[in-house]
């Protein structure tokens, strides 16, 4: 079975990071290693961390796509999954990793992302977001949806790919403060589909529950729009702030 490192970015996530650590610990099989790369956290988050029996490393810069390349530089395993910090998994998540990527034709696949909070599954939330790994490249990148069947993934999706494919593309953008698992996607299609698996990862509704539905994915789509635009990424940022 190849080897899974599991790499985690985060910032302030002492509120939900407590309970993904927990449900990485009874994965069976258990992952090579998992490593929380921390940007800053001013909360216990790095003291969360460093309880469990994972790896903490730090980053003098902040932004997901810089943590996540140097948790992919730090990284021993044959695939690499990045995992946010408030994201529940399934406890076969490596053996769904590795039959996935057993097959070639694939290059990086993820799950459908369920969204909830404490007393609310938001079901509506969650269909849309699975229809959009299709519509979202059909609308931003028509080209490569009708000539490759590009299909983009996010980063609540626990996205994964072999390390090699990784590099060979690589990695993530780490001038994008935002999209970067989009940008990872269509370059990673270059090499092979994008592939959506058909099981479930769970991630915290605390932004639709701050901003409401209704304008949180208003403000999805206007970042879309503007990436598909070459609206810098910079600019993008400014619509997205951050919600712990």
């Amino acid at each position: 079975m190849a080897q899974v490192s599991i790499i985690i970015p985060v910032l302030n996530e002492a509120r939900c990071l407590k309970r993904t650590l927990r449900c990485l610990e009874i994965l069976d099989p258990s992952p090579h290693e998992i490593i929380v790369v921390d940007g800053g956290s001013t909360d216990e988050t790095v003291a969360i961390a460093t309880r469990s029996s994972v790896q903490v490393v730090t980053t003098d810069q902040q932004g997901r796509a810089v943590q996540m390349n140097r948790g992919a530089e730090l990284s021993r395993g044959d695939s690499l999954c990045f995992l946010h910090g408030d994201t529940v998994v399934p406890d076969d998540l490596i053996d769904i990793i590795t039959k996935t990527l057993q097959n070639p034709d694939i290059a990086c696949g993820g799950f459908i992302s369920v969204m909830a909070g404490l007393q609310t599954t938001r079901w509506g939330i969650t269909l849309h977001n699975s229809i959009k790994t299709h519509y979202a490249p059909l609308l931003f990148r028509p080209h490569l949806y009708f000539l490759k069947g590009l299909r983009i993934l996010f980063g609540d999706q626990a996205m994964f790919c072999r390390r090699s494919d990784f590099w060979a593309c690589g990695g993530f953008d780490a001038s994008l403060p935002i999209m970067e698992d989009a940008d990872l996607c269509e370059r990673l299609g270059q090499l092979g589909r994008i592939y959506q698996v058909n099981r479930t990862v769970q991630c915290s509704d605390r932004r639709v529950a701050q901003l409401g539905a209704f304008k949180a994915n208003l403000i999805y789509l206007l970042i879309g729009y503007g990436w598909a635009m070459g609206v810098p990424a910079t600019r993008l940022k400014q619509l997205y702030d951050d919600i712990r």
